[in-house]
């Protein structure tokens, strides 16, 4: 695990150490299993970082991390799993945010998220690019018998100038303001490479999290902007969801 600035590093609650960190000896290795890892910066200015990660048998798993304001932050998780058939290569790549364009070795071969069965055993540059964010570039290598799978967390450019939307002729001057959804639309949540969603205070990356969903639940929709939903949560409340991992039912 490796981290900018340095930052303590805790799995399922438990300090493990501080950031460059490597559980590479064998007695020293994680037993396999899902575990929740946070990375805590050292700069107390700077937002920690958590999420989910499989530690598999034999299988290295990178977690990088570059902090910084609010949603100027960036990182990857790296980490195989491995295929009944071993003459195969899978590579798949999802990205928060997603639908960003997915580059291997400069040539482009999707968006994400993405699964490419045609990947071949090699050492490749992977880049990930999407309009108004910094281009992430990771150095992989897919081996046989093992898929391949990289999340990567773009950070926003700051310097990037989004092109505004055009709102229609006929479109009332409010209509950049939350749509108000009927009382009966529900908002399902998606599969996500994490296992989970976010859910922020307010419709920007840079939110903050007032708490978490998952795959297949269903909440009220109570208002929705452009990449955006807002929902009912169990205890009452309300918050705002990428609408890139979940989707609107009538």
């Amino acid at each position: 695990m490796t981290s900018a600035p340095e930052s303590k590093v805790y799995l399922n609650d438990t300090y493990l150490g501080q950031t460059p960190l490597c559980k590479c000896e064998a007695s020293d290795m994680l037993q396999t299993g899902d575990y929740t890892i946070k990375l805590v910066p050292i700069d107390k200015n700077l937002s920690e970082f958590q999420e989910k990660v499989t530690i598999s048998e034999a299988v290295l798993t990178v977690v990088d991390r570059k902090f910084g304001k609010n949603s100027l932050s960036e990182g990857s998780i790296i980490s195989l799993a491995s295929l009944p058939d071993k003459k195969k290569v899978e590579l798949l790549v999802a990205s928060f945010p997603r639908g960003a364009t997915v580059l291997l070795d400069n040539n482009q071969i999707g968006s994400t998220p993405l699964l490419s069965k045609n990947a071949t055993e090699s050492d490749h540059v992977l880049k990930v690019r999407k309009n108004g964010y910094k281009e992430k570039t990771v150095r992989i290598r897919t081996p046989l018998g093992y898929k391949l799978t990289v999340a990567i967390y773009l950070g926003i450019d700051p310097d990037a100038s989004p092109e505004p939307e055009t709102p229609p002729a006929n479109a009332p001057t409010s209509a950049t303001s939350p749509t108000p959804s009927p009382s009966s639309a529900k908002v399902v949540i998606l599969d996500t490479p994490t296992g989970f969603l976010r859910v922020r205070e307010s419709n920007s990356v840079g939110g903050t999290e007032v708490g978490r969903v998952g795959p297949g639940e269903k909440y009220p929709l109570v208002s929705e902007q452009s990449g955006w939903f807002e929902i009912k949560l169990t205890n009452g409340k309300t918050g705002w969801i990428s609408s890139d991992y979940s989707q609107k039912e009538e």
